[in-house]
C-alpha cells in the first residue's frame, strides 16, 4: 500500500499528552480522518481522554481494533513500559500494510524488539521526539530511523513536521533520543539536588553566580525553575524514560551508574511533584519553589 497524495488516515494508539497534542496539530493541518485508542477509554479515568478527542475532533474508537481499521499512518504513543504490548494489541488487527511510527522513548533494543514483533504487518519506523512536545505539537522537531523511514518522511513532511532521517537502521533514531537523555535528564537531576542543598546551606544565589562563571552560555536564574517544574510535572514519566536509557548503555555494555541515580531522583520528584503545596508554586519564583520542594522532600524522608 502507497500513502495516497490526499491527506492520510492517522490512528493514535495511545492518548495521553505527547498523542494528543500531536493529533491536535495534524488536525488543524487538514488531516481529517484520525482515530485513537487508549486503554483508558473504557474507564472513568478516560473521560477527559475522551471529551480531549471530541474536542479536537479525533475519533475515539471502542477498541484497538477499530483504531487502526483503515489506518494509513499509526503512531504509538504509550508509556515506555507498554510499547511492546501496544504493537501486539493492534497487529491481528492490520491490513494493507500501514507505517507504523513507534514515537516512544524506549532503548534501541526495544524499537528493534517491536519491529520483529510486527514483522511484515507494518512498516515499521523508530520515532524520536527529540524536543517538548508543546507548544510546537506535530511540528515538533523528530528524527526518524528504519528502512521505511524514506518512504514516510515526505508524507510526514506535507503534513507539517519536521522531520529528519537519522539512519536505516531500526534504533537510530532510539540511540540519540536516550544518550542525550543521559545528559539532558540528567543536568535536571544535578539541578535539584545542587539546588536543594544550596537552599538548605543558605547559598542559593551564590552557587548560581559561581556556576554563571563556568558555564555563562547558562542563565541559571531560567534553568533553575524550569528544571524543577519539568520534574515535577513530568518525573515519573521521565524516570520510566530514563530506565530505558539504563537498558540503552546496557546494550552499549556501559554500566548506567548516573543514569540509575537519574532515574531515582526524577522518580522521587514527580512523587514530591504530585503534592498541593508543590504543585501550587511550580509558577512562583525560584525560592519558593525551592523552599516547598525542600520541605516536601524532608517529610518524605
Amino acid at each position: 500500500m502507497t500513502v495516497s497524495d490526499d491527506k492520510p488516515t492517522l490512528c493514535f494508539i495511545g492518548f495521553g499528552e505527547a498523542g494528543r497534542a500531536i493529533a491536535s496539530g495534524l488536525r488543524e493541518a487538514g488531516v481529517e480522518r484520525i482515530s485513537a485508542w487508549d486503554i483508558l477509554f473504557p474507564q472513568p479515568d478516560g473521560e477527559p481522554l475522551r471529551r480531549a478527542g471530541e474536542t479536537i475532533g479525533v475519533r475515539c474508537a471502542a477498541s484497538a481494533a477499530a483504531a487502526v481499521r483503515g489506518a494509513d499512518i499509526i503512531v504509538s504513543a504509550v508509556t515506555a513500559a507498554s510499547s511492546v504490548e501496544a504493537a501486539q494489541s493492534v497487529k491481528p488487527h492490520l491490513a494493507g500494510e500501514p507505517f507504523l511510527l513507534d514515537i516512544n522513548s524506549v532503548s534501541p533494543g526495544r524499537k528493534q524488539e517491536t519491529a520483529k514483533l510486527l514483522g511484515a504487518a507494518a512498516r515499521f519506523v523508530d520515532v524520536a521526539v527529540i524536543a517538548p512536545i508543546h507548544p510546537a505539537r506535530h511540528r515538533t522537531p523528530m528524527l526518524l530511523a528504519g528502512p521505511h523511514a524514506e518512504a514516510v518522511a515526505p508524507t510526514l513532511t506535507a503534513l507539517g513536521m519536521r522531520v529528519t532521517i537519522a539512519g536505516a537502521e531500526i534504533g537510530a533514531a532510539a540511540a540519540i533520543k536516550m544518550v542525550r537523555s543521559v545528559m539532558t535528564k540528567g543536568i535536571e537531576a544535578l539541578t535539584l539536588e545542587c539546588f536543594l542543598a544550596a537552599a538548605r546551606a543558605g547559598v542559593v544565589d551564590q552557587v548560581a553566580t559561581s556556576l554563571t562563571n563556568n558555564y555563562p552560555g547558562i542563565d541559571w536564574s531560567k534553568m533553575i525553575p524550569y528544571n524543577l517544574e519539568r520534574m515535577a510535572i513530568h518525573g515519573e514519566r521521565r524516570a520510566a524514560e530514563m530506565e530505558e536509557a539504563v537498558a540503552t548503555l546496557r546494550e552499549l555494555g556501559i554500566e548506567p551508574l548516573m543514569t540509575q541515580a537519574t532515574v531515582k531522583r526524577q522518580r522521587e520528584m514527580g512523587k514530591i511533584g504530585t503534592q498541593p503545596s508543590v504543585r501550587g508554586i511550580l509558577k512562583t519564583d525560584r525560592a519558593a519553589m525551592l523552599n516547598a520542594i525542600s520541605a516536601a522532600a524532608r517529610n518524605r524522608h
